[in-house]
């Protein structure tokens, strides 16, 4: 079974800095540089055959970078970048963007509601304006929030069903324990829009309490603390908007590269084979309208 990995960042700190890592001690070990040659091997070894690179930070020099690197071909099928949401110009950002090198790779924007304290940013009418720039570009939306932020992406959602949204890292739930209420409910309402997909992407191979789980020498993953919010996520999505991700670098806080994809072949073991294409490659590629193989 080929794998599209739909979520992996990289970066160059020798180039530009990445403010957020310096945020958190617990982030220390991420303060390296971490290039596409560093993921290919370990990919290739998992059957990967195309990736979705994503933003890390709101700044306009980021998104040309990642189109030229998807420009040399190879690996990097697809670009979710970052423009002003709720600048004047969106729509003359995104052609900008869509007429450098790598431009026909762009499938998608994101900008990091997670940082903003304003749990209803999506409901501003200038990021509502932005995001309507988005849908008519063609392109995808990326959530990347946490629970107290769903609400506004369900009503963004409902309100522009033109627009692709993709729910990063199922909304960051704490897996650490039981589903809680609010991100549950926020989580259903927001796959309650048929114009809402998810990735099973972040929580993968992370620990139910403290040191990190690994994959045991047959390639299963520990993920009995996942099953919970991976069934609800199946439940509320279903196989054909459910879309796999690894997170990579950020996942090697808690595991490899390997222990995620066992993670996740771990929790969807119970499917049919198509079950399983969709959420490992065909719901990625129809979402974000990406190149055939």
């Amino acid at each position: 079974m080929s794998v599209v990995d739909a979520h992996h960042h990289l970066w160059d700190l020798s180039a530009h800095d990445q403010p957020w890592l310096a945020s958190d001690p617990e982030l220390a070990p991420l303060l390296r540089n971490f290039a596409l040659a560093d993921l290919a091997a370990e990919a290739a070894a998992q059957g990967v055959t195309a990736t979705v690179l994503v933003q890390t930070v709101s700044e306009p020099w980021e998104t040309p970078e990642m189109l030229a690197l998807a420009a040399t071909g190879g690996l990097v099928a697809g670009v979710v970048g970052w423009v002003d949401l709720e600048a004047a110009d969106v729509a003359s950002s995104l052609a900008a963007l869509r007429a450098r090198p790598g431009g026909a790779r762009l499938v998608g924007i994101r900008h990091p509601v997670l940082v903003e304290p304003d749990a209803r940013w999506l409901a501003r009418p200038a990021v509502r304006r932005g995001l309507a720039a988005v849908a008519a570009a063609g392109l995808a939306y990326d959530v990347v929030g946490q629970p107290r932020h769903l609400p506004a992406a369900a009503e963004a959602a409902a309100a522009l069903p033109g627009l692709r949204f993709v729910l990063d890292h199922l909304g960051n739930p704490d897996v650490t324990g039981e589903p809680s209420p609010s991100w549950t409910a926020g989580f259903r309402a927001l796959a309650a829009q048929p114009n809402v997909a998810a990735k099973l992407s972040g929580i993968l191979g992370a620990p139910a309490r403290g040191p990190a789980g690994t994959a045991d020498a047959r390639g299963r993953a520990d993920v009995a603390h996942l099953q919970p919010y991976y069934q609800i996520a199946l439940e509320a999505f279903g196989p054909q908007r459910l879309m796999f991700g690894s997170d990579w670098p950020v996942s090697t806080l808690h595991a490899r590269y390997a222990d995620v994809h066992a993670a996740a072949r771990s929790l969807t073991a119970g499917l049919s084979p198509a079950e399983r294409e969709a959420i490992f490659s065909g719901t990625a590629r129809r979402v974000y309208r990406l190149p055939p193989e």
